[in-house]
């Protein structure tokens, strides 16, 4: 069972043997088409595609008009679905991969393990190590068999917006440590194009997600995350990631898992929730 990372020649292996279902989850943010795009044009053989926006993402805005985040999580029920039509069971082996240094793939990794499914991989290197390895493509469209996957007791955890506004003028001793998976400049508030009301929740540190990966885009050693994170966090358990909607800080919780550090929470409205309301307190700079 794999349940963090597998290896290019790990998947060209386990892509042989049944109940495995591979995930496409490809996306660019700022062109919701391309995922499916590129995916057309060539893609895994055997893998179906997630749409981050349709199939791993919910509404926009609660039954009361609360805006909830960009890509705030889906409903159980609809995750459900989704999965169902991918042709994922309860002891199916999922893979995740993308074209993105796992950014959207670890989203995917990080919903089934909130539904009790521990037997899901992000492709280490993502569609980038697969081809290298010299291996092809297909352009065929995959439909699965209808899956029978049922939640069960999540392996992760959760806050929402209140969490954190609390958390604000928490003691010392039950405060929890955000840490934000954007890029430097938009964590101090120097990207007014993809952040317009820039900047980060106060008291928040950053850990940018692609500081995670190697030159070659594949993940850095357990042993050189661990150390890296210990540098940053003390305790796991007291930690919750964050990013721009909830997608890359799942890289971030991805990470913390391959480094034997878990039990971080995900905020998954992040920043583009808690920026939508005016009179909660943004901090800039580092």
């Amino acid at each position: 069972m794999y349940t963090t990372l597998i290896s290019v020649e790990q998947l060209a292996l386990l892509a042989l043997q049944p109940d495995v279902v591979i995930v496409d989850c490809r996306h660019d943010l700022m062109d919701a088409k391309a995922g499916r795009n590129a995916y057309d044009t060539g893609h895994i053989a055997g893998a179906v595609f997630a749409n981050l926006d349709q199939d791993l993402s919910g509404a926009k805005y609660d039954d009361t008009g609360v805006f909830r985040g960009r890509h705030p999580l889906p409903k159980t029920d609809d995750l459900l679905i989704a999965l169902r039509r991918f042709g994922i069971g309860n002891a199916t082996q999922v893979v995740a991969y993308d074209a993105h240094g796992g950014m959207f793939a670890a989203r995917l990794w990080w919903l089934l393990r909130s539904i009790g499914h521990a037997s899901v991989a992000v492709l280490d290197g993502g569609l980038t190590a697969w081809i290298a390895a010299g291996h092809s493509l297909q352009t065929e469209p995959v439909q699965n068999p209808i899956g029978n996957i049922v939640a069960q007791t999540a392996l992760t955890s959760q806050v929402d917006v209140a969490a954190i506004v609390r958390n604000l003028n928490a003691d010392a001793g039950q405060k929890l440590q955000v840490v934000d998976a954007r890029a430097a400049d938009r964590f101090r508030g120097e990207n007014e194009t993809i952040d317009p009301t820039g900047g980060h929740i106060p008291g928040a540190k950053n850990r940018f997600f692609k500081d995670n990966l190697q030159a070659d885009g594949r993940f850095k050693s357990a042993g050189q995350l661990r150390k890296e994170w210990q540098s940053l966090l003390t305790e796991p358990q007291k930690t919750v990631m964050q990013c721009g909607s909830g997608v890359t800080a799942c890289h971030n919780l991805l990470a913390l898992e391959i480094a034997g550090l878990s039990g971080a929470a995900l905020y998954p409205g992040s920043w583009s929730e808690w920026c939508s309301d005016a009179t909660r307190p943004v901090a800039t700079g580092v």
